[in-house]
């Protein structure tokens, strides 16, 4: 077996097309070549004339060569591969990363005279024009496999179909201007250059671009191990790889199994393999694997994550002024892109879902981890497997974050707004245990009594607010808090300002799932709007970095294919006073051992959070972070939270009268976080201000009147303990009432 590229064997005695390659070599290095050409007869029939005997000037025109369509890789932090993008599967290799015997095959059937000639080859062209008579078909390319090359630029540098059928038009128009670029291709390039970028520009058929993608896609090998019967395979591939394509079935196989023959002959014809191997080829199975084709989020094992990156590129006019260029600039840009997914973080997500949730079940879990002081997203996670299939009951859309990132309508995300509420309390100046007694019912005094940011009068007077199970009495920051008494929470609002509850909780970075503007009713604090776990994670972290805001932050590196390096640093401002921060912590802390978690149990480390649970129990959440890593749980139906509600349900193989906040997703990311945070050396929080924010200033509780004196003294029945109430009970959901535009379905 020799090289297939040196000069000097089957060409043939001298005659007639050889005169014609002369001229033509001499027209095109004058800048001018004969268009009218005589064909010589074959079998005794004349082909005539082409074209009308005068002069045509061509001229080497520089050919535009965007670069071909690349795989982008997506990386975890650590540099792991997730998921690929692409318009086109292509990986581009150097020519010595190809088999000699793949350049060898490639060069015999579709241009042998390849290393002799310039941009046109008029011998090869006759002869090919003669042996594809003979055969009664296409047998040998008659185009130089640098005219194919531009005919490939040119195919994929078209923006429009129209464009595209303008690239393969069997007309002189085309192929004049064809020539002349590939004249100037062959003055820009060396054959091996031209030849690389042929091998990586050519479609292969069934999804591959390039030799490289089509080695894998085929026999699941790198090109630079290719055998014989491969690499004829593949280079007869390109002639019409529809046709030849494997994938697409048995007819397809056979007309590839006869077109890598055609090829394997060839080379013997021309002395570039020996007979004897040739047959032992022939005799070989097409033996086509038809390996995966890698990346798609749905491939992924992190989907969600996957889709949230995507989407943050489409979406951001950074990396394109128009949809179409940021699309081309992600699926062609042959990029790399480093992500902030732990895979630490994503796999204790990931087994503490599974641990409380099933993919079977219809309620589905979500969970989003992000990181404070950055705003980088660790790990996205929901109980449903990404696909399209009914029947494995799988889901095609982001259960962990907003529409804009791929996801749907989201749930209401009840008590967890109570924090918000808390926060605005704190920054007007109210104290921990300053607090006012409520009743078992709030209602508003009348219209007025709260106000939107429109200055709208939103006070529902006819509806009341109710606690589904706590006693009423004196409640303060702490303890309205600790037990998220409803009632408590609908006065402190009043008091503190709706509008600037609303303020604080956007300052944080809170929007609806859906795009939608925040619903501004009286009822905000109760969590009526609906959310995604990265939006609620990525707020609460804010409180774990002492009020500092990071915008969600998934990428932090990307490099083109050139190796160029841009970083992505984290988006920061100062969003609340930090000593606010820490008092709310403090409190929140508190929800872990004398609130609604306490059945739960904390970290062992410095932790604090909020559960959350909707009217008639039709969502549920918990919202909680540390220092290090704050993370959000959802969990609803999806396919309607208000009609199928969390009560009477079997969740994880268990049964649960009625889910809340500390029944599931409370367990969920308090596993996670012990999982996650294993190997984290454990932070503090920074102790509240206790001149500032300790004990009541305005709204102490009054103190209690003296007793009557009795005969026989008994023990107090006021022993100064802390009362909290209504830990046991749903901790977010407002009573029932009228609030119908607020309860929207969540899933």
């Amino acid at each position: 077996m020799r090289h297939g590229l040196m000069p000097g064997r089957g060409e043939g005695r001298p005659g007639a097309a050889t005169k014609i390659a002369r001229l033509a070599a001499m027209g095109a290095a004058a800048g001018v070549l004969v268009a009218g050409i005589a064909l010589p007869a074959v079998g005794g029939v004349g082909f005539g004339v082409i074209s009308a005997a005068n002069e045509v000037n061509l001229k080497p025109e520089d050919l535009t060569e965007p670069p071909p369509a690349e795989v982008t890789i997506v990386q975890d932090a650590d540099g792991n591969e997730i998921a690929r993008f692409y318009e086109e599967y292509r990986e581009v290799v150097k020519l010595d990363e190809v088999a000699e015997i793949m350049k060898t095959a490639i060069v015999s059937i579709e241009d042998y005279r390849f290393y002799q000639h310039g941009a046109i080859d008029i011998e090869g062209t006759i002869r090919a024009f003669a042996r594809n008579v003979q055969a009664g078909g296409v047998s040998q390319g008659g185009s130089s496999i640098t005219q194919q090359y531009v005919k490939q630029v040119l195919l994929n540098s078209a923006g429009t179909d129209s464009d595209k059928n303008k690239a393969l038009e069997a007309s002189y128009a085309r192929k004049l201007n064809e020539l002349r670029y590939a004249m100037a291709v062959e003055q820009k390039y060396s054959k091996d250059e031209i030849l690389e970028k042929y091998l990586n520009i050519a479609y292969f058929g069934a999804g591959a671009y390039g030799v490289e993608a089509a080695a894998r896609r085929f026999f699941g090998v790198e090109a630079d191990a290719l055998t014989l019967p491969q690499a004829a395979t593949l280079a007869g591939a390109v002639q019409d790889p529809n046709a030849t394509d494997p994938n697409l079935g048995r007819k397809q196989r056979e007309r590839m199994l006869d077109r890598r023959n055609v090829v394997l002959d060839r080379m013997a014809e021309l002395g570039e393999i020996t007979s004897a191997e040739a047959a032992e080829a022939k005799a070989t199975r097409l033996g086509y694997k038809g390996t995966a084709l890698p990346g798609g989020c749905e491939a992924s094992d992190h989907p969600y994550f996957c889709i949230y990156v995507r989407n943050e590129i489409l979406n951001n006019p950074d990396f394109g002024e128009t949809t179409e260029a940021r699309e081309a600039f992600l699926n062609r840009g042959g990029l790399t892109i480093k992500t902030t997914i732990d895979p630490e973080a994503q796999a204790a997500a990931d087994r503490a879902i599974r641990k409380w949730v099933s993919p079977s079940d219809d309620p589905v879990a979500a969970e989003a981890l992000v990181q404070p002081g950055t705003g980088a997203i660790k790990a996205m996670a929901a109980s449903r497997t990404y696909g399209r299939s009914k029947a494995r009951n799988e889901i095609s859309y982001n259960l962990v974050a907003d529409a804009a990132h791929g996801g749907a309508i989201g749930f209401q995300a009840g008590s967890t707004f109570k924090t918000f509420t808390l926060l605005n309390a704190l920054q007007k100046g109210m104290k921990v245990d300053d607090g006012f007694t409520v009743g078992e019912g709030y209602r508003a005094s009348g219209y007025p009594a709260f106000k939107n940011c429109k200055g709208e009068n939103v006070g529902d007077p006819a509806h009341t607010v109710t606690n589904d199970e706590g006693s009423p009495g004196w409640k303060t920051l702490r303890t309205g808090t600790w037990g998220s008494v409803n009632t408590f929470f609908m006065t402190l609002e009043q008091r503190v300002g709706l509008c600037d509850t609303v303020k604080t909780a956007k300052s944080l970075g809170i929007h609806r799932s859906d795009g939608a503007k925040l619903q501004e009713y009286e009822t905000f604090t109760l969590g009526i709007n609906e959310m995604d776990p990265v939006t609620v994670a990525n707020a609460y972290a804010a409180i774990g970095a002492r009020g500092t805001y990071c915008a969600p932050m998934a990428i932090t590196r990307i490099t083109d294919r050139y190796g160029e390096v841009t970083d992505f640093t984290p988006k920061c401002r100062q969003a609340l006073d930090p000593e606010v921060a820490d008092a709310a912590a403090d409190v929140l802390s508190g929800v872990f051992t004398q609130g609604t978690m306490r059945g739960v149990g904390g970290l062992g480390r410095d932790a604090a959070g909020k559960t959350g649970t909707t009217d008639d129990y039709a969502t549920a959440w918990f919202a909680g972070f540390t220092p290090d890593l704050a993370g959000a749980v959802s969990l609803g139906d999806p396919r309607g939270s208000r009609d199928h509600k969390l009560s009477g349900v079997t969740i994880g193989g268990r049964y649960y009268g009625a889910v809340l906040g500390a029944s599931i997703p409370g367990p969920i990311w308090r596993d996670t976080m012990l999982a996650a945070l294993r190997n984290v050396e454990p932070a503090s929080f920074t102790p509240i201000d206790s001149a500032r924010f300790g004990g009541c200033g305005q709204d102490c509780r009054p103190a209690p009147p003296t007793p009557p004196a009795l005969p026989t003294p008994s023990p107090s029945d006021d022993d100064g303990t802390t009362e909290v109430d209504g830990l046991d009970g749903p901790d977010g959901g407002d009573g029932g009432g009228p609030d119908a535009p607020l309860g929207q379905d969540g899933g």
